[in-house]
């Protein structure tokens, strides 16, 4: 298998692969182009961006891995010139506590303290991700929750300097399509009916593109047989289809 060819050690370490498979549980649904797509991706994120621990927080080989190949899932169909934004990704070891105001439902603003797993920084900014949230949701996509690919799909919304829930389309007519589909789904998401996406998403247009593409990854048959327009919508921007791959690997289980 391509794949698992060795890779230059200053970048990701040899045993990559085995870190992988028994952290990131999309792994499993990839097939081996993909995995190979993925391992370069990863390879890019590792030792083009820069990494920084906070608190005297130590990095290790697996965190800097784990992170990487959750981020590079994200743009699997994009390309890793979408992290052009992203300079910096900053490792907490757990929860942090934020005292700044925070955009609440209907354009209020609520007061701290609130517990922050994961920031994107605008501009050029870094991401600030918690080690132990990003573990756990990359060996459970059917939580639905992802701080990785929420704070990474914020950098993406800020490639057009405005965080609006609108990243860069591939065609200017996708707009129109995007407008409709990504308002009408955040207005049923505020009057309670948005599953499978958290309500978190219903804070703003920015939050809610995040939190879709939690669902579009991690919970895929069930974004598409409960919002297929919203799915496909985003399958067309992330060009990756999700559900068929979960399908493709369901019916690889099933064949044991």
């Amino acid at each position: 298998m391509r794949f698992l060819r060795r890779r230059p050690a200053a970048t990701l370490p040899d045993d990559w692969v085995d870190i992988v498979e028994r952290n990131v549980a999309h792994w499993a649904l990839l097939d081996d182009e993909e995995r190979e797509r993925l391992g370069d991706l990863m390879e890019a994120i590792v030792e083009g961006k820069r990494w920084e621990a906070a608190n005297g927080f130590a990095l290790t080989d697996e965190i800097r891995t784990v992170i990487a190949a959750q981020a590079a899932l994200l743009v699997l169909g994009l390309g890793f010139d979408w992290y052009r934004a992203v300079q910096a990704i900053v490792v907490h070891p757990s929860t942090v506590m934020s005292h700044e105001p925070r955009p609440g439902p209907a354009g209020t603003m609520e007061d701290g303290p609130f517990p922050l797993l994961g920031l994107a920084d605008s501009n050029f900014g870094p991401v600030l991700i918690a080690w132990d949230e990003a573990r756990a949701n990359a060996r459970h996509p059917e939580w639905g929750h992802d701080v990785v690919l929420h704070e990474f799909a914020h950098k993406l919304d800020m490639l057009d300097d405005v965080i609006n829930g609108t990243p860069p389309l591939h065609r200017r007519e996708d707009g129109v399509r995007w407008y409709e589909v990504c308002t009408g789904e955040l207005a049923l998401l505020r009057v309670g009916e948005g599953w499978p996406l958290r309500d978190y998403g219903g804070t703003d247009p920015g939050e809610f593109f995040a939190v879709a593409t939690e669902a579009f990854f991690d919970l895929p048959l069930e974004l598409e047989a409960a919002k297929p327009e919203l799915y496909r919508v985003l399958r067309d921007f992330y060009r990756q289809d999700t559900a068929v791959r979960a399908r493709r690997a369901a019916g690889r289980e099933e064949g044991h």
